[in-house]
């Protein structure tokens, strides 16, 4: 299970050239540049699009990134970041990524898992010896309708791979409403100053939602995974992160947590009736606590996030440098809950219908049942977060887009309309 018993080979990709305004060439159309291939008539309609959500009062403002071949095929700031300050967006707006900052730490993970600081058939137990004693949670229900929970010990351990893969049994208690999510959401998981240690601590004592390796199941299992990223590397997340990713990359305002007064000034916010977010604890990133969600808790800019959406779009290099060799990133990439590997899929399969998953990302496999299918390559990679941040790679198309907004209530709507938009005006 070792990243060195995979024999693959692919070839890194093209440089990011640094994202600037395009030029208009006429009234609602762009200075496409040479060998993109998009219609530039259609491609204005996605600006149009989100032109309209802020008039119309849904967004106060979105930043949208669109780059093939390594350069800008669409980049505009519309709207404002805040509509208290009715401050302009910009590349260095920061923005809450909120589940986005899984991808991140995955790829970090990954890169821990190529110097051989853990496998990934290691039980989580090696580095977290409470998980051990884990339990997983079983409904029972009476002849007269009421649900129990019974407590039975795992089939087997969980390991790392289900922490990577979200088929720990480690699930959220804010959504749906089985006796295990119910368990989570009483448990006073958030209460007080908590690190990542005391954090998987808290995990540990709750219920496995179902058995190990049987179901994708959302939840805090990249929290859990961040924690051994720490025990193995002997340093806290956000510096394994900057060593490793985000010091290299250049992805300077990208982080946990806005303290100085002019990061504060560029962090966007939602409208003010469309700020509940719906997960569960959301910290405020100007507030420095001591746990580092490694799930849900980070920030960034397009400035930053395009350069980390590059790097997978070549195949884990950029500019000169590699952060995911050949094998580490197929592993990445390559479903791991697919066909064969015994893992169910219910309601709440956020990656959504044609699409497997990987190590931290969705990954496109089939067309799905829809007539007609969604747009999008085989292969796609993706992931979105609860404040409506989005980021799409199509190596097929040499192409990513990165979306970021700030809208819990109207970002699916928002993200399906933009992808389509976008791929309507790709030309092939």
């Amino acid at each position: 299970m070792n990243l060195r018993h995979f024999l693959f080979s692919l070839l890194a990709g093209v440089l990011l050239v640094p994202a600037a305004p395009l030029s208009l060439r006429a009234e609602g159309t762009f200075d496409i540049p040479a060998g993109a291939h998009f219609n530039p008539e259609k491609l204005a309609k996605v600006g149009d699009f989100l032109r309209n959500e802020v008039a119309t009062g849904k967004i106060p403002g979105a930043a949208l990134l669109i780059q093939q071949h390594g350069k800008p095929v669409f980049h505009e700031f519309i709207g404002v970041q805040d509509v208290v300050s009715k401050q302009p967006m910009t590349d260095r707006t920061i923005f809450r990524l909120f589940s986005m900052t899984k991808a991140l730490t995955s790829v970090v993970a990954v890169m821990l898992l190529d110097e051989g600081k853990f496998r990934l058939d290691d039980p989580v137990s090696k580095y977290i010896p409470s998980f051990a004693n884990v339990k997983v949670g079983w409904e029972k229900t009476g002849a007269d309708g009421s649900k129990t929970l019974d407590l039975v010990p795992p089939n087997r351990p969980p390991t790392v791979l289900d922490l990577m893969r979200h088929t720990s049994g480690i699930t959220y208690g804010f959504y749906g409403d089985s006796l295990v999510r119910k368990a989570y959401a009483a448990s006073n998981l958030y209460g007080g100053d908590f690190d990542l240690a005391e954090f998987a601590e808290r995990i540990a004592k709750l219920p496995l939602h179902d058995q190990p390796g049987t179901l994708w199941q959302y939840g805090h299992s990249t929290d859990v995974l961040a924690r051994v990223m720490e025990i193995v590397s002997g340093k806290s997340l956000i510096e394994i992160e900057r060593e490793k990713l985000l010091g290299p990359l250049g992805m300077k305002d990208t982080g946990f947590f806005v303290t100085d007064p002019e990061s504060k000034s560029r962090l966007a916010q939602p409208m003010p009736n469309d700020s509940d977010f719906r997960v569960g604890r959301v910290n405020d990133p100007t507030v420095v606590k001591k746990w580092q969600s490694a799930s849900g808790g980070m920030v960034s800019t397009m400035a930053d996030f395009s350069r980390f959406t590059q790097m997978l779009l070549n195949g884990g290099t950029f500019e000169g440098k590699t952060y995911l060799n050949p094998k580490a990133f197929q592993l990445m990439t390559t479903d791991q809950v697919g066909p064969g590997a015994g893992v169910g899929r219910d309601f709440f399969y956020f990656p959504g219908d044609g699409f497997g998953f990987g190590l931290g990302l969705a990954i496109r496999t089939n067309a799905g049942n829809a007539n007609p299918p969604p747009p999008g390559s085989l292969g796609e990679l993706k992931w979105d977060g609860a404040s409506g941040c989005y980021f799409v790679v199509d190596r097929k198309q040499d192409l990513f887009f990165v979306l970021l907004e700030q809208t819990p209530s109207e970002r699916q709507r928002i993200q399906r309309t933009v992808k389509q938009l976008i791929y309507e005006a790709l030309e092939n």
